[in-house]
């Protein structure tokens, strides 16, 4: 499938790019290439290919939660940067 400069300069209108006729010419070529691949990937026979929504395998990581000490005040503030009354002290992020 070709791809044309026009339709380059459509998809580039609708993104709002300004683009020069080099990168026109460029950009047509790799869409060009991207599209050829995927035509290929379509002749693939894949009937009886289970469809997946990723490309590994992915087991949740979860743990039994068990109840344990908190972490003393003190302990959590020994490596804090600034602290004032018991608080860890941070930026302002909130006009």
């Amino acid at each position: 499938m070709k791809i044309t400069k026009e339709e380059v300069l459509y998809v580039a209108h609708l993104a709002r790019l300004d683009l020069d006729e080099e990168s026109i010419e460029k950009f047509a070529g790799q869409i060009d290439e991207i599209l050829g691949y995927i035509e290929k990937l379509n002749q693939v026979d894949t009937k009886d290919i289970k469809p997946t929504s990723h490309a590994i395998f992915l087991t949740n990581a979860f743990r039994e939660d068990k109840e344990r000490e908190h972490l003393d005040r003190d302990r959590a503030l020994a490596n804090a940067p600034e602290s004032e009354d018991g608080q860890f002290v941070v930026p302002k992020v909130v006009g």
